[in-house]
């Protein structure tokens, strides 16, 4: 799996810590950005795989684990710090759980919206990915 861990630049400053994406952090342009908070600890997010689309995902407050898998292998990351972020590749489902109180997950997104990019069903997914 070619996922990865970001570390995210940050300013440390005793009035509160402020962390930079811009340039080269990440490695592509940011056409998207979306959030996702109030969701239940007992509630799922995702359930996809995007054909195109390359996403970084970041806890900005709280925490919540990403469920990966490529079609052969499974990881599960826990992300809770807001300077590390979690880089996902095209082709690969992933599933968002076990979000704590308050918790928010910033996505940064390389495309605009396009329902064609989505794979939405786990077996049309496989098939996809000729396994």
């Amino acid at each position: 799996m070619n996922i990865k861990i970001i570390d995210i630049p940050k300013i440390t400053d005793p009035r509160g810590n402020l962390a930079v994406i811009e340039k080269d952090t990440i490695p592509y342009p940011i056409k998207r950005v979306y959030y996702l908070y109030d969701v239940p600890s007992d509630a799922y997010r995702g359930g996809h795989a995007h054909k195109n689309q390359i996403e970084f995902l970041i806890a900005l407050s709280g925490s919540f684990e990403v469920v990966l898998d490529d079609g052969v292998n499974k990881k599960k990351i826990m992300l809770n710090k807001p300077d590390k972020g979690l880089l996902i590749p095209t082709g690969i489902w992933r599933e968002l759980e076990n979000f704590s109180s308050g918790a928010v997950c910033l996505v940064l997104a390389s495309d605009d919206f396009d329902e064609s990019d989505y794979i939405r069903n786990y077996e049309d997914f496989k098939s996809y990915k000729d396994l």
